[in-house]
């Protein structure tokens, strides 16, 4: 029995012991690997322990080398990347890399704001520290940097710094290609879309907005609805009240566009009509009613406003065809003197290079003085050589003394000039010229002059356009007969009275042709201003022999080249166009669609600096494209001497008018 216990005894401990030495492994396990760990973390430079010491463990080495060969390189880069004093995965990392600001970090102090192209060098020396110092270990032995690694590592930090400088450059390019896109997206809302209450409107950028004014507006049309209302349902209290207030709200409101017209009895007027108002709404309110009012109300403004527009385009037609006063007396003054003149003085000098066919020669043919004194003169002081132009000016004989006085007091300096009268041109007679046969037809007369018998201003004006006097002037039409008039000349430049030049003319005469007669810009774009915007392409003769998407070009600044013109016989095709176009079924009136015919196939494109129109109706013309022009032309109503011309265009013109000139003066012409 004792042996029994002394061997229970023995098996009961040594069954103790294993469970022991696995308890306490248990515990030493965690121990050692929390220990070790605090140790990598707490210093990055533990891989090198000294001078002669071994740096790695062979342990560290191989898993180091398997780590290599299971990971990709952008995968240990980002590991290595998102290593800090806090470990490989830190929070601090997640927090740069936009985490959620409901997460806090407590316990470390981080700066809120950080340079991210110093984070990015900072990281990237810690790599390559790191790894240099590994590559150094590995030779079991630490040895100071020599010269040549020193200047590998410090390349190689340039070149990470010089990448982080060009990826923030690249992102700062990216934040402005976006802004300037959202910038263009923002200029293309249509801003008839915002209509008038847009908070675009530059009025709200202002204090004194019109919020009023539209509130007093409003009122008053929906008192006019209630006043027909009241009236249809035979309330005369209401009526009466509502056209009281009417009264009172249109005294009040006047010509206000902006509340700061308004009178200081407005709001009271506004508060009594509220009170109106509300109270017809009560009585009176029917939706279909209501709606009916208004859609008429809209449909009658809506009648008025063509009818304005009407009378606006008439009105602004006959500006365009009339002589201002101004002019008309100085053309009279300029006449009564020029015939008070002897005969030896009504001579212009330098008569002899009228023909010289070496010269360069301008043909401008003008009823206006004012306007022919400006080509004239813009001309002259724009030449590099004046002595060498040549200026031929045909006009009417109403004009003729005016036009030869005003140059014989104004001499163009060493330019030769010569007026002529175009009713001294026997050989235009109507056996000759089929446009004054066709104006001397009574059908004709009646076309021009009794255009459907307007009563009233709406009505005559798609009319007055017909009856604009330009088109009856034989000086409109002359432009077809340049060989017969100048025969001894090979070429001409022709110029419209309503053109500025800017610049020298004469490298025009040194543009090859290239076997065409006319040399003219341009006019067409994408869809405008080609043929078929200027001729009837429904009749048989235009549709068979021209193309109704060919390019128009421009009168106002033409070189003609004589020669060509006598071969190709310019003149007679002219002829036989216009004798078709008795009855007005290829084109309507004036000079360019018979111009576009004639010359059809026949024109040479110049280019289009050499001359800028639109400054008679265009208003969003480029500033820099007419200063850099050769000639500007005021094409359109809204010509230079008229007061319905562009402002901001006019002083092109004025200023080679010499306003202090005492003829000028007398006749109260100003700028």
């Amino acid at each position: 029995m004792a042996v029994k216990r002394g061997l229970h005894r023995n098996r009961a401990a040594g069954s103790r012991f294993p469970i022991a030495v696995f308890i306490f492994v248990l515990f030493l396990v965690p121990l050692i690997f929390f220990v070790g760990r605090g140790l990598y973390t707490s210093d990055k430079n533990d891989y090198i322990s000294g001078p002669g010491e071994k740096t790695l463990d062979w342990r560290e080495r191989v898993a180091l080398q398997h780590a290599k060969s299971l990971f990709s390189k952008e995968v240990i880069d980002v590991i290595a990347a998102s290593t800090n004093d806090m470990g490989p995965l830190s929070l601090d990392f997640f927090r740069k890399n936009n985490l959620s600001a409901s997460w806090k970090v407590i316990g470390e102090k981080t700066s809120s704001v950080t340079d991210p192209e110093m984070n990015l060098t900072a990281v990237d020396a810690k790599q390559e520290t790191s790894r240099v110092e590994v590559d150094d270990a590995s030779d079991n032995h630490a040895q100071p940097l020599d010269a040549s690694k020193l200047a590998r590592r410090q390349l190689r930090e340039a070149k990470r710094a010089s990448r982080a400088s060009e990826l923030t450059r690249h992102d700062d390019e990216s934040i402005v290609k976006l802004e300037s896109a959202a910038i263009e997206r923002s200029k293309s809302v249509d801003s008839a879309v915002l209509g008038k209450y847009s908070i675009w409107r530059k009025e709200n950028e202002n204090e004194n907005f019109d919020s009023t004014v539209r509130l007093m507006r409003d009122q008053i049309i929906m008192a006019r609805v209630y006043l027909s209302i009241a009236k249809m349902k035979n309330k005369p209290d209401l009526y009466e009240q509502l056209q009281t207030r009417l009264r009172e709200s249109q005294r009040a409101l006047g010509e206000a566009t902006a509340d700061a017209d308004l009178p200081k009895s407005a709001p009271e007027r506004i508060k009594a009509m509220g009170q109106v108002l509300s109270k017809s709404r009560e009585q009176l309110y029917d939706c279909n009613l209501v709606t009916g009012k208004l859609r008429a109300m809209l449909q009658s403004a809506d009648e008025q406003v063509r009818s304005l527009k009407k009378q606006s385009t008439f009105l602004s037609q006959l500006a365009a065809k009339t002589i201002p006063n101004g002019i008309h007396c100085l053309s009279m003054r300029l006449t009564i003197d020029y015939y008070l003149l002897p005969m030896e003085k009504r001579k212009f000098p330098r008569s002899e290079n009228l023909e010289n066919p070496s010269l360069y020669h301008y043909a401008l043919f003008s009823d206006n003085v004012l306007a022919a004194s400006v080509v004239v003169n813009s001309t002259v002081k724009n030449a590099k050589d004046p002595s060498k132009h040549v200026f031929h000016l045909v006009t009417d004989k109403l004009n003729f003394g005016a036009m030869n006085m005003w140059f014989l007091l104004n001499p163009p300096g060493k330019a030769t000039i010569h007026v002529e009268n175009v009713d001294e041109f026997k050989w235009l007679n109507s056996s000759y010229c089929p446009v004054l046969r066709q104006l001397e037809s009574a059908a004709m007369k009646n076309y021009y002059f009794k255009a459907d018998h307007p009563t009233t201003l709406s009505s005559g004006a798609s009319n007055l356009k017909y009856r604009n006097p330009k088109y009856l002037s034989m000086l409109n039409h002359l432009r077809f007969y340049l060989p017969q008039v100048y025969p001894t000349l090979n070429k001409i430049l022709f110029l419209d009275d309503d053109i500025v030049v800017q610049k020298d003319l004469t490298g025009l005469w040194a543009v090859d042709l290239h076997g065409k007669v006319n040399g003219a810009v341009e006019t067409c774009g994408e869809s405008f201003h080609r043929f078929d915007k200027y001729l009837n392409f429904s009749n048989p003769h235009i549709a068979r022999n021209f193309d109704p998407n060919a390019c128009g070009w421009a009168y106002g600044m033409n070189m003609f080249d004589l020669k060509e013109w006598k071969k190709k016989d310019i003149t007679g095709i002219y002829h036989k166009w216009q004798n078709m176009n008795e009855e007005r079924t290829l084109w309507k009136l004036g000079t360019l669609p018979p111009g576009l015919i004639t010359f059809y196939g026949l024109t040479r494109p110049l280019q289009k600096s050499w001359h800028v129109l639109g400054l008679g109706y265009n208003p969003s013309l480029d500033r820099n494209e007419i200063e850099n022009a050769a000639v500007v032309h005021y094409n359109g109503n809204m010509k230079p001497w008229l007061e319905l011309a562009m402002t901001k265009y006019r002083g092109y013109w004025t200023k080679y008018i010499k306003y202090d000139h005492p003829y000028l003066r007398s006749c109260k012409l100003s700028e």
